[in-house]
């Protein structure tokens, strides 16, 4: 009896204690299981080494850098930051010198670095040789003793429509020439030989101020020839009487050629003048008592209406450039 309780009893011990055993160590396992889960899942989160790495996030290795070194994304987000922020600092209005050169069509920044280094360059009349010299855009910059502007010189031809008018510095008007020069894109145009609202024929633009205020002189022999209609026809006498010369406003008015147009009508007249004098063709044909239905500028400078529409411009060859520049 005493065995068999005893048995019992440490059966029933061995059994209770196995239940707590295997309880207690499968209890320790999941504590430990939960412990290292928890450190690791601490470790991931909460405690970045900084190192480099693959994956995402700002310590993400996007590039290397010139000497080969790993370069993060926080790495590269702060550099261009501190490039842009350079950037901002120097764009003070100014303009290095051998791209001012560059952008006037001369030649490229690296041939104006040799120019400058020659000495070949003044700004504002003083020579300069410094490499990365910066000017403002209102300095006046020459080149060989030539001023020179920051952007390429372009010359273009305009075959005015009626209806737009060539307004004067200040004037505001709509339908202007300027409005039909717009999908040019280039910017400080300046018109050579004015044409009224109701004139067609031949305009000249250009960014170049210097050659635009040459041909725009009215001392200035330019060949001209307009085709015009009067309100009616046009004696003979009347047209020698322009051939021989007129006087406008006191002054005597030269034409080198005035005659009938070929195949036209007797009111169609063609002449050929070389002064510069804003609305000189009217005023001549005024003075013998005539009104012009129509002016149409067909010659401006040796340039002709050829293969040009009414309405549209092109640009000057290198070749009508250079007989401009000789006028």
């Amino acid at each position: 009896m005493s065995r068999g309780n005893e048995g019992a009893r440490g059966k029933g011990t061995g059994r209770q204690g196995g239940k707590d055993s295997s309880s207690s160590k499968g209890g320790n396992r999941r504590n430990a299981g939960s412990n290292d889960y928890k450190g690791k899942s601490s470790s991931r989160g909460n405690a970045p080494t900084g190192r480099p790495t693959t994956r995402g996030g700002k310590n993400q290795i996007v590039g290397t850098s010139r000497s080969g070194n790993p370069v993060t994304k926080k790495e590269y987000i702060n550099r261009k930051k501190s490039e842009t922020s350079t950037k901002k600092k120097v764009d003070d209005g100014t303009i290095r010198l051998n791209k001012y050169i560059s952008n006037s069509g001369i030649c490229s920044r690296r041939d104006a670095d040799i120019y400058i280094k020659a000495g070949s360059v003044t700004v504002n009349g003083k020579p300069v040789t410094e490499m990365g010299y910066r000017v403002k855009l209102t300095d006046e910059v020459k080149f060989d003793g030539q001023n020179i502007q920051p952007y390429k010189k372009q010359y273009l031809l305009l075959n005015k429509p009626k209806g737009f008018i060539a307004p004067r510095k200040g004037e505001r008007a709509s339908k202007t020439v300027m409005d039909l020069m717009q999908s040019a894109g280039i910017a400080n145009l300046h018109y050579v030989g004015r044409l009224g609202r109701q004139s067609v024929g031949l305009m000249l633009f250009t960014n170049d101020l210097e050659m635009a205020n040459k041909l725009n002189n009215p001392n200035l022999e330019m060949r001209k020839i307009y085709q015009v209609a009067l309100d009616r026809s046009f004696k003979h006498e009347d047209l020698m009487q322009i051939r021989n010369g007129l006087s406008i406003n006191g002054e005597p008015v030269h034409v080198h050629e005035i005659n009938y147009i070929e195949n036209g009508r007797n009111n169609e007249i063609g002449i050929e003048i070389h002064s510069g004098k804003d609305n000189i063709v009217q005023s001549l044909f005024e003075a013998v008592n005539y009104e012009i239905k129509v002016l149409d500028r067909v010659i401006l400078g040796g340039l002709t209406k050829k293969d040009l529409p009414r309405g549209h411009y092109r640009s000057l060859t290198e070749q009508e450039i250079i007989n401009l520049k000789m006028i």
